[in-house]
């Protein structure tokens, strides 16, 4: 387990808080996830399906390809500006530096691509896009936009992967797509070595190549 489940402040880890709220977070088991009901798991999928204009962001890794739907009419602001950052080639280079088993992966810091270690989680576009909260939930799977502690509005470029439902997110930070393709490669970057900064140990294998939007 990482020693971020471990914390007894609130304040934000690398840079960027994205579980202010779990200071007695567990991660599901295998036995409690397979108890969830058929309708329990598809409920955060099927929202997005309904209202999503189906762009897709491929996140091309070291480990294989994860394809995003995007869901620009719950979050356009954080989706057109996802976009613009992945078509300017952004993230190319950039790693998952954060990886929480049960919890999230989370990436998109420029400082990832050269920067020390220590600087991981605190970089950013240069800009913020404002917080567009939804009723859809934190699902495993599910795509949000990670944030500074106290500000809302504070998103940049960084994202995460949610490994595991975490319904203590909901509401606090943008959900703006889900995993369709690759979960596999999730499951995979979620489960890969880290030291006690919960940052990969080979950063090679958190590697993000490219992200391009189809």
């Amino acid at each position: 387990m990482s020693s971020g489940f471990s914390r007894k402040d609130s304040g934000p880890i690398s840079g960027v808080l994205i579980y202010e709220v779990n200071k007695d977070y567990k991660p599901i088991t295998q036995t409690e996830s397979t108890t969830k009901t058929e309708s329990d798991t598809k409920t955060s999928s099927e929202s997005i399906a309904k209202t999503s204009t189906q762009d897709l962001a491929t996140i091309q890794t070291t480990l294989g390809n994860i394809v995003i739907q995007l869901n620009k009419d719950v979050a356009p602001k954080t989706v057109d500006s996802f976009t613009k950052l992945a078509n300017s080639r952004f993230y190319d280079g950039t790693l998952f530096h954060r990886i929480i088993p049960g919890f999230v992966i989370q990436g998109g810091d420029p400082n990832t691509k050269s920067g020390s270690p220590q600087t991981w989680g605190a970089g950013g576009p240069g800009y913020t896009v404002p917080a567009e909260f939804s009723s859809l939930k934190h699902t495993k799977y599910v795509v949000s936009m990670a944030r500074q502690e106290g500000d809302i509005n504070s998103a940049g470029s960084q994202f995460f992967i949610v490994l595991g439902d975490a319904p203590f997110l909901d509401g606090k930070y943008t959900i703006f797509g889900e995993v369709i393709e690759g979960k596999d490669v999730v499951d995979k970057l979620g489960s890969l070595k880290t030291n006690s900064a919960d940052q990969p140990v080979d950063v090679e294998q958190a590697r993000i190549k490219s992200i391009r939007i189809s």
